[in-house]
This record gives structure tokens, sequence and C-alpha cells, in this order.
């Protein structure tokens, strides 16, 4: 199994799937993957903690930054959005708050007309500071893969004991202003079969897409090698179903095949 872990603060620009021209930001460690779920399919791996490494530093970040920003500036490179993603989760960073308003700063002063996207798992919203900085950043990508509390677990090995009906409250605490990300899959792992794709699975994900009602939806399936074996992308054509049913109830709803 391969894993994909960047070394790097800043990375990119990168043409994403879902986000057009995207410039990356990695908050975490670089070597391992520091996340408070442990997906079977994520493309950084599995979680390896290594204390050895640690934050970079606000400064750092900040400096990296502007310098790359100055960069692309300078070669008359275009930004869709600056991206915060990297090796697992990034509101785990403990300054995380300051680090979007220097983000946001440095966004108005060098690509203004580019957004500040953040891709979480959004289980930490409760603490106040990360909530507030996910306000105020142009598209705060929340990731909800079942409204199930069983198929969660199977499929993201939250590190914590995790209650969906929690987390929906949480993300509607946004009013909207919110994008949800969903992925799909089938296969099977430890012994389990998973399918989020179900009649059932899709009933009960719709019904939680109403109580957010989130701005956007975006629902995406494997691109990359996955930590666990024996997984199954969804084809286009299936997920573009997906979409069309949440589409119906008045939903923009964005794939990724």
């Amino acid at each position: 199994m391969s894993t994909f872990l960047f070394e790097g603060i800043v990375f990119g620009p990168i043409k994403s799937r879902r986000l057009g021209i995207s410039l990356g930001i990695n908050l975490l460690p670089k070597g391992n993957k520091l996340c408070n779920f442990n997906c079977i399919y994520c493309e950084c791996g599995w979680n390896k903690i290594n204390n050895k490494n640690h934050f970079h530093s606000r400064n750092d970040v900040k400096e990296a930054l502007e310098t790359k920003l100055i960069d692309l500036k300078k070669q008359g490179v275009s930004l869709d959005t600056i991206t915060f993603s990297g090796n697992g989760e990034p509101t785990m960073y403990p300054e995380f708050a300051g680090i979007i308003d220097d983000t946001i700063e440095l966004r108005n002063q060098h690509f203004p007309d580019a957004k500040v996207s953040v891709l979480s798992n959004g289980t930490l919203v409760h603490h106040e500071a990360v909530f507030n900085a996910l306000k105020k950043v142009g598209r705060a990508i929340l990731k909800l893969d079942s409204a199930i509390d069983a198929t969660v677990k199977l499929m993201n090995n939250p590190q914590f004991d995790y209650s969906v009906s929690k987390v929906i409250d949480r993300f509607k605490a946004f009013n909207g202003n919110m994008v949800l990300q969903t992925m799909f899959l089938r296969g099977n792992y430890d012994g389990n079969i998973i399918d989020n794709t179900t009649e059932h699975e899709i009933r009960l994900w719709l019904d939680t897409v109403k109580q957010i009602n989130p701005k956007e939806i975006m629902i995406y399936t494997i691109d990359r090698e996955t930590p666990a074996k024996g997984l199954e992308k969804i084809p286009l054509s299936e997920l573009e179903q997906i979409a069309d049913r949440a589409r119906l109830l008045g939903y923009t709803v964005q794939v990724s095949g």
C-alpha cells in the first residue's frame, strides 16, 4: 500500500477534481498522518504518529504561503482557491483560527478573487474558535459519509465516541453556509460488507441533507490507492443518479468520479 503524504507546508497549485486550480496548505507534521479519523479510503494511508515530528509554527506557515503567493503572482498564475488539506485533519492544528486569519489577509493582498477552502471531517466544530474560523472561509467543506453510525465507524474509523446526530446538529449551526462532502464506495473490510449506496443509505442521507441544508454538496468516490484493500470505486453514472436525487430537492451538487 503506497501513501500520499505532503512534505512541505505549501504544495501545488494543482488541478483539483472539485476545486479547480488549488494551492494546498498542509498544517500537519510532515512524514506522518495526524487525524481523529482513520478512514479506510484515505490517500494518506493509516494514521502513523511520530512524536519526533512537530507542527509547523504559525509564522512559518504564514511566511511559506506569502512567499508562494508572491511567486505565483509574478508568474501570472491564476488561483481558484487556497485549500487546507494535507496529512490529516487541518482543524487539529493548535492555532487553526489564527492561520485562517493570516490566510485571508494574504489572499486579500495577492489573490483577492481566490476562495479559501478547508477540507475537514467537521468533528471539531464544537470548539468555538474552529467554528468561527470555518465561518470566515469561502468554502468550509465538511464530511459526512453516511447518516448511519455503524457505516461511519466502518468507513471512517473515528478515534473517539462519534455520533451522527451530534454532527448533524453542529453542521446545522452553520445555517447553510457550508459545503457537505460525501465519499461513496462499496467493498469488504475486516470481514464487514460496506456499501453506502444502498437505497436505505441514500434515503437516510437525503434526509440528513435536508436537515443540514448546505449551500452545496460534493459527492465523490475513490481516486487513488486506498490503505484498505477490497474497496470498489462507484461508477460516475451511479454517482450522477445519487446527485440527481439531491438536485430534485433543490441542491447544487458537484460530482467527481
